[in-house]
């Protein structure tokens, strides 16, 4: 069975190209039928963070990234990676190192003036004893001095990295706290990981993994190192570019099916199609058509494709996303019409849920206000009295309809012998206290028949308030 895992350190927000890493994880899972387990790799106090822990999980649950396992903390699981440590030094794959700190350092400074590369020099496993019993120590492992690991990347291909590139690196710290690339083989090892999907900032720590599950006797996963995004400006991602929270996304009103086809469409492609729904993405994924050059981000695509799924997505399911937004606003999306009428009228309209609540409040308000400027523009004497004709007429029609809507206001412009667009702009202005909205007879529809009736007979007042003589 294929296992994956999502293992981030809860140490800030969940930026996208975290969200990619765990999309490719999650949909390779799917793909083969297998299992996607969520580990939180807590191990750095100092920085992990319950909020960063809140904000991960509340970014894959927005984004629909279910997790079969998990979430798994690596603090809860110290006892296991001790005992682990103990196996290795018995049976001769790890040491004590009692370097202090000074020493450390001093060996460093040599090895940078002599141009060599800074490692540690296995000074305590040629001199295994301690100056006294309780002198604190460190645990590394005993890395192999000849030869090479080599291991096929998924995306990548051959790595070969010869043994004498790579030092005894510690396992665990004098406080007995694990190290990364400790607790990362332990766990994967206990999980039955088979596929490792990450960035290839990781590529440096894989051969120090893999001689350590050696070491264990244990299964070697496949390795597929991601490259990392890029900014628009094709260098590297930065807050300013667009290394945004996932949840950010979601502030700005992005749908997170948009954002789950523009990731996996950083780093990966099926013929020239754009479009993917989550069924197709589980169907087409394949682990080895990642692509090896680095993706850029691209926020004219996001926004075309946010575009595309407010279009195309089911009214119900956007104007759950929808109503959301509105609540942000401090409105109340039950004091209005069908949310779903809403974002049936106005998604042709607007590129992100935020554009279309701000452009949908009036029809949640219990009143408007109207600039003044708008009034002398697109009023006149000749207005009030068509606009009055209107209101009667909109009183006595049956049924709130936009049809029946429309055609009493045709009647009336008709019997005044005006054109529409002489009323249009000021009956929208009336009911919106803007220039800008749906179709009339379908903006009227929406706000309902009392408030429109309120709306339009408060215009009525304009005339004396700026266009009585004298």
């Amino acid at each position: 069975m294929v296992i994956t895992r999502f293992a981030p350190s809860p140490t800030g927000d969940l930026h996208i190209g975290s969200a990619r890493t765990a999309l490719f994880c999650w949909l390779w899972a799917k793909n083969q039928g297998g299992k996607f387990i969520l580990r939180i790799e807590d191990t750095d106090r100092e920085r992990s963070t319950d909020a960063a822990v809140k904000v991960i999980l509340e970014g894959l649950a927005w984004l629909g990234l279910d997790w079969d396992e998990g979430p798994i903390y690596q603090t809860q699981r110290f006892d296991r990676y001790h005992h682990v440590a103990k196996q290795l030094l018995e049976q001769g794959h790890a040491y004590k190192c009692y370097c202090t700190k000074e020493r450390l350092e001093t060996l460093r400074e040599q090895q940078l003036a002599a141009k060599e590369k800074p490692r540690y020099d296995g000074y305590c496993l040629r001199f295994p004893h301690p100056p006294h019993a309780d002198m604190p120590y460190v645990l590394r492992f005993k890395t192999p001095q000849t030869g090479s690991i080599t291991f096929h990347d998924l995306v990548k291909g051959k790595i070969e990295i010869q043994n004498t590139e790579l030092d005894d690196l510690i396992l665990v710290r004098s406080d007995k706290t694990p190290t990364y690339n400790f607790t990362v083989v332990v766990d994967d090892w206990d999980m039955g990981i088979t596929h490792v999907l990450r960035g290839d900032d990781h590529i440096n720590n894989t051969p120090r993994q893999i001689h350590i599950l050696q070491a264990l006797g244990a299964k070697i996963p496949a390795y597929g190192h991601m490259p990392m995004l890029l900014g628009p400006d094709g260098k590297k991602l930065s807050k300013r570019t667009g290394a945004a929270s996932v949840l950010e996304y979601q502030n700005q009103g992005i749908l997170p099916q948009a954002l789950l086809n523009y990731l996996v469409r950083l780093g990966w492609s099926h013929g020239d199609t754009e479009i993917f729904t989550i069924e197709e993405m589980i169907k087409l994924f394949d682990v080895h058509a990642i692509n090896s050059a680095a993706s850029a981000i691209n926020p004219e695509k996001l926004a075309w494709l946010n575009q595309h799924y407010l279009k195309t997505l089911p009214a119900g399911e956007v104007a759950k996303a929808f109503a959301w937004h509105l609540e942000k606003l401090g409105v109340d999306p039950s004091k209005g019409p069908s949310l779903e009428d809403v974002v049936v009228a106005q998604r042709e309209r607007c590129k992100t849920l935020v554009e279309m609540a701000e452009k949908s409040q009036f029809l949640f308000q219990e009143e408007v206000t109207i600039d003044g400027d708008l009034v002398k523009k697109h009023f006149s004497q000749e207005v009030f009295p068509v606009l009055s004709s209107i209101i009667q007429q909109l009183k006595i029609i049956p049924e709130w309809k936009a049809e029946e809507i429309n055609q009493a206001i045709k009647s009336v412009v008709e019997s005044h012998g005006i054109k529409l667009g002489l009323i249009a702009q000021p009956i929208r202005i009336a009911a919106t206290g803007s220039t800008v909205s749906p179709s009339i007879d379908t903006t009227l529809y929406l706000l309902g028949r009392e408030r429109t009736l309120q709306r339009l007979e408060d215009a009525l007042s304009l005339q004396t308030e700026f266009f009585e003589e004298g």
